[in-house]
């Protein structure tokens, strides 16, 4: 990316310290904008590469302890964290580092939200189509749905979006319709039933939706909701 801003920021989502709102907004952005969840995917690659490089071993207990005191309070975090969006390779030099002291236990100090965000691919049915990325955000209380995902259905018909929670049974959120990517507010009783076991499906219905409530059409893409 040509701004070393943005690359950072994709470094730092891809790392996993975003927290809070900033964390929404990289996702948002993600969904949004190729090049920047490129340079994401990218990072990740990048990590995943270092990571593998470095065979586990046990870390002499002075050095777990250590790092458990650097990253407990909440001052730390906000002294240490900063320091990383120096350079991008500042960035994965420190990451080196830690995965040399403590390749297999280290936890990024990051405060989870009360219910965290999730994200599915959503793979089309016909061969060849490209995933399209949905995000739950729970800050705002929303889904949101790539604009690739208005293309799935044949003209003149609608693409409904559904979750599919744990119990089996799908229910609608709604019409994927615009021209941008698509914004969906859950209800306080689809929050509760939005979670890890859940999914998202898009399915082919007459204009104006399924008139029985439940999906009457074929299924043109779906894809698991994972935490991030």
């Amino acid at each position: 990316m040509a701004d070393s801003e943005d690359d950072i920021t994709a470094a730092e989502l891809a790392l996993g310290v975003l927290e809070g709102e900033d964390r929404a907004a990289a996702m948002r952005r993600a969904l949004s904008d190729p090049e920047f969840a490129h340079a994401v995917e990218r990072w990740r690659d990048h990590f995943g590469q270092l990571s593998a490089q470095w065979p586990e071993v046990s870390p002499p207990a002075r050095v777990g302890a250590r790092i458990d005191r650097a990253i407990a309070p909440a001052q730390s975090q906000r002294r240490f964290w900063p320091a990383l969006a120096l350079t991008s390779s500042a960035l994965a030099a420190v990451l080196a580092g830690i995965l040399l002291l403590q390749p297999a236990q280290i936890t990024p100090p990051t405060i989870l939200p009360s219910a965290p965000a999730l994200v599915a691919s959503l793979v089309p049915a016909r061969a060849g189509g490209a995933p399209v990325p949905a995000i739950y955000d729970p800050a705002r209380q929303e889904i949101l749905v790539a604009a690739s995902a208005l293309e799935l259905a044949p003209v003149g018909r609608s693409a409904e979006l559904w979750l599919i929670p744990a119990d089996g049974k799908p229910r609608s959120l709604g019409l994927l319709t615009g021209t941008k990517r698509v914004s969906v507010k859950l209800n306080a009783d689809l929050r509760a039933l939005i979670g890890v076991k859940a999914a998202l499906a898009v399915s082919d219905e007459p204009p104006g939706g399924s008139p029985s409530g439940q999906p009457t059409g074929a299924i043109l893409a779906s894809g698991s909701l994972i935490p991030v």
